[in-house]
């Protein structure tokens, strides 16, 4: 995604790419290089916050007044109690199989735009946030159908038996649209949450480094990661309405939650708004801001870890 300032990159020492070869030069890594690193990165970052995001989904998809709101706490002990422990990993493997191609494809596609649009400049806010909504659409197309089998896997009471039990029966019963019905609102909600998260992250990712530049080498996980997480948890908060909004498209009819007659975003913030007023809106704010602030610290170290890697990796190729 993210590469570390210029002024600590030696570009001249990395090898041009062979004919035919993609290659985004900024960073002196081929394609598929982008597409591992951020596919280990994706992985890492859900599977260690998967139980947050369980606990978020949980509280965005209650139906009051029937089931009236309940605290991240409330909603927590309710898990452990009835569940255990593998009650906060449900729905686990569709999140693994959406999540690494889906991350693949957005920190690659993200380098490319940057590169792109940057034109030289890698201090450009513009085309940060720009590249990050391309990737956004992207990826969105490929996540969304196993988004919303991990979220109905996550519901309580869920009435699947599996991954494979759920994607036949949403398939014979509902048909492939279902996967999508969420698609349009995910993409509204994901472009100002990556704009603001790629901009204040690149914004205090170079804030950070300006403090300390001497140093700037020996501390770079902990600026991303620092940098990662506040930018996480601004995008959070600033997107969980439409959030609230995906996950009952994504879960209605299911477990009680509502069923709506399109996939009209004004129609369910309308519903959520009569049933509950426009806290209703807010819910899951606080698991949704836990989830994405280490999310993103997670993601961006791990991300910028495979890069340097990756780098080191093609030096070392050239030499010898």
């Amino acid at each position: 995604m993210a590469d570390a300032s210029p002024k600590f990159r030696t570009p001249d020492l990395l090898p041009a790419a062979p004919a035919g070869e993609l290659r985004v030069s900024h960073d002196g890594l081929d394609f598929w290089q982008f597409m591992v690193a951020g596919s280990v990165a994706g992985i890492v970052e859900h599977t260690a916050m998967f139980p947050v995001d369980t606990l978020k989904t949980r509280m965005q998809a209650g139906s009051p007044p029937c089931q009236p709101r309940v605290g991240l706490r409330q909603v927590f002990r309710s898990v452990l109690r009835h569940e255990g422990p593998l009650g906060l990993y449900r729905g686990l493997a569709a999140m693994g199989l959406g999540a690494g191609p889906a991350h693949a494809v957005y920190f690659s596609v993200y380098e490319v735009s940057k590169e792109l649009l940057s034109q030289g400049n890698p201090n450009n806010p513009v085309a940060h946030a720009s590249s990050g909504v391309v990737a956004t659409v992207a990826s969105d197309a490929v996540f969304t159908p196993m988004d919303t089998v991990k979220q109905r896997l996550q519901l309580k009471s869920s009435p699947y038996k599996g991954l494979a039990d759920c994607v036949g029966r949403v398939l014979r019963e509902e048909g492939i649209r279902a996967f999508y019905a969420s698609y349009r609102t995910t993409v509204l909600m994901n472009a100002p949450f990556t704009a603001v998260h790629f901009a204040t992250y690149e914004a205090a990712k170079r804030g950070l480094t300006e403090v300390s530049p001497d140093s700037a080498n020996d501390e770079q996980l902990v600026v991303h990661a620092t940098a990662g997480a506040a930018a996480g948890a601004l995008a959070a908060v600033v997107t969980t309405p439409l959030d609230v909004v995906k996950t009952q498209l994504q879960c209605q009819g299911v477990c009680g939650c509502d069923r709506f007659s399109s996939s009209s975003i004004r129609e369910v913030i309308r519903t959520i708004i009569r049933r509950e007023g426009y806290t209703g809106l807010m819910s899951g704010w606080k698991p949704r801001m836990l989830f994405h602030a280490p999310a993103a610290a997670i993601c961006w170290s791990t991300y910028e870890a495979s890069k340097s890697f990756f780098q080191r990796f093609n030096e070392r190729k050239t030499l010898s």
